[in-house]
């Protein structure tokens, strides 16, 4: 789970129990826990044990990244709540991929959450250590290049021309991404691809041929085929069986 929450002031954040990891994207927040109270301001994150009673509110309009890192951080050792000051600022390709990336709904698939979890994890638990130790740095080749993919799904990409954006060879961004999302750059890309294609396809006045070439597919036989073997069902029979978003659910995810 990996999610961008809208705070207005005074906001509080809603979350079930259980621990929680925020990153303040923009504004301020004040975490109240029994041990006080703790100014949380833009680049701030905290990691919160799921024993830990607390409360997120908003100093002024805010906006918080929230996502589950109980997969990727292994439970006790870590103090709670712990608080990462100036985490965009230490990993600046993993805050940068997560803050235009939210990960919901049907897009949130296993392999690629648990990618997101792994990063998220490895820099908290850098940060908490406080050394770059080769076993525990979030690799910031493998965020730079996911970033790219995302912010341009539809470009011609290969394993060539995403090696080339972070100067590795081919095989070491392979090797690179194996150690950190456990797959390769092309299985990432086509995800990406199709998370793309998914979001397009909610739109009924979109051509399926126009969303096969705005996520990087030559003609929409080449991405019906894609498509239908990623997900049992042809782009079409897909779109008719989602339902279409509602005006003010397109309003917020382009305010996201």
């Amino acid at each position: 789970m990996l999610r961008h929450d809208r705070l207005v002031r005074g906001g509080e954040l809603s979350d079930g129990p259980g621990s929680l990891w925020a990153l303040v994207v923009c504004g301020s927040v004040t975490l109240d826990t029994a041990g006080g109270s703790q100014p949380l301001v833009e680049g701030d994150a905290v990691l919160i044990g799921g024993g830990t009673a607390r409360r997120l509110t908003a100093i002024d309009d805010s906006v918080i990244v929230v996502a589950d890192l109980r997969p990727a951080v292994p439970p006790g050792g870590l103090s709670s709540p712990l608080l990462i000051r100036g985490f965009s600022a230490r990993h600046a390709g993993v805050a940068a991929l997560i803050t235009t990336c939210p990960v919901r709904g049907e897009c949130a698939q296993p392999m690629f959450l648990a990618g997101y979890a792994a990063l998220l994890g490895a820099a908290t638990v850098t940060s908490w250590r406080g050394t770059e130790s080769s076993n525990h740095t979030v690799d910031g080749a493998v965020a730079s290049v996911m970033t790219e993919l995302m912010n341009r799904p539809g470009a011609a990409w290969t394993l060539e021309s995403m090696a080339r954006i972070v100067h590795l060879s081919r095989s070491a961004l392979v090797q690179r991404f194996r150690r950190a999302v456990d797959a390769s750059p092309m299985w990432v890309l086509r995800e990406i691809r199709m998370d793309a294609a998914r979001q397009l396809l909610r739109d009924p006045a979109r051509p399926v041929t126009q969303v096969a070439l705005a996520v990087g597919y030559g003609s929409a036989a080449a991405f019906s085929r894609a498509f239908a073997a990623r997900h049992g069902l042809a782009p079409r029979a897909w779109r008719a069986m989602s339902p279409s978003p509602s005006p003010s659910h397109d309003a917020d995810r382009r305010k996201t």
